[in-house]
């Protein structure tokens, strides 16, 4: 069957696209350390090289890689943990599914091959174990109660004592009382949870991690700006973007729905920081303090 411009274009593409995702799986592979996981990304990394010499035959022309998305998306492997970089890089492959599809009416062969290839692909996505995916569970406790302690904290705290340098220290040791007594609460909560299959020690540490980690973003507006108010609404601005961020990661790398999980941890997060502006008033007229 003769090929158009059009279509010889398009197949480089794909090729293109085939052959930077087998050079990111094999690098990939090389970073991780465990040996079932290295297998099966060097397995999916031949899958890719598969699918490029099929459309390099097709076209009868070799492209090379694109260099920058291959080191894009091994940093980000590197850096968020390999699952997510996968996932991240697949959820392209819908668009690229359509257009395969579309060309398998003009080129014979390539429907079986093409779906055969990404069946097997997907199968092997979802045999991968990641370390830090199965303590998502512990960085979502202490994510998630650092920023309803702390917001709601550091909101009753701006009204009642309007001084941002004493906010922040105020907010600083609680912050971090806080994160060692919830590392402390996981580590014993994990330990009796002798079937989880997680080990008490790194529970701990994502735990306690993930709560000073939110802590010091939280925090740092009170540091760096004199007006309160100005600084909690700072504050609360960076929790919405770490509520963002983190249920990005999640829909992602989970395959959990964005827009529900955003909404309720953004709702509770403000929610208790209104709470506490208001009960921080309160508690300035009642006691009559002034700072």
């Amino acid at each position: 069957m003769a090929v158009t411009i059009a279509t010889r274009r398009q197949m480089l593409v794909f090729q293109r696209n085939e052959i930077t995702e087998h050079h990111i799986y094999k690098r990939l592979a090389d970073s991780v350390k465990n040996p079932e996981n290295q297998k099966i990304l060097l397995d999916i990394s031949e899958d890719e090289l598969r699918h490029a010499l099929i459309w390099k035959n097709l076209a009868h022309q070799e492209v090379g890689p694109n260099r920058i998305r291959i080191w894009l998306f091994y940093w980000i492997g590197r850096i968020f943990g390999f699952t997510f970089s996968i996932k991240l890089m697949e959820r392209g492959e819908d668009s690229a599914q359509e257009a395969y599809e579309r060309l398998a009416g003009i080129v014979d062969g390539i429907d079986d091959i093409v779906r055969d290839e990404n069946d097997h692909e997907v199968a092997l996505i979802g045999l991968l174990d990641e370390d830090r995916l199965k303590y998502m569970g512990s960085i979502v406790l202490g994510l998630n109660d650092a920023l309803v302690e702390l917001t709601g904290s550091l909101a009753g705290l701006t009204l009642a004592l309007r001084n941002s340098r004493l906010i922040a220290l105020t907010g600083l040791i609680v912050g971090f009382a806080a994160a060692l007594s919830m590392g402390a609460s996981e580590y014993l909560s994990t330990k009796t949870e002798k079937e989880s299959g997680r080990d008490p020690l790194k529970s701990s540490f994502y735990t306690g991690l993930a709560y000073i980690v939110t802590v010091a973003v939280l925090i740092l507006p009170f540091l760096t700006q004199s007006r309160p108010l100005f600084s909690l609404a700072m504050t609360l601005a960076a929790a919405l973007m770490i509520i963002a961020l983190f249920n990005f990661y999640l829909s992602v790398a989970r395959d959990e729905p964005f827009q529900a999980s955003f909404l309720e941890m953004a709702g509770v997060s403000l929610g208790v920081a209104a709470i506490s502006f208001g009960i921080g008033y309160l508690v300035r007229v009642w006691l009559e303090v002034e700072v």
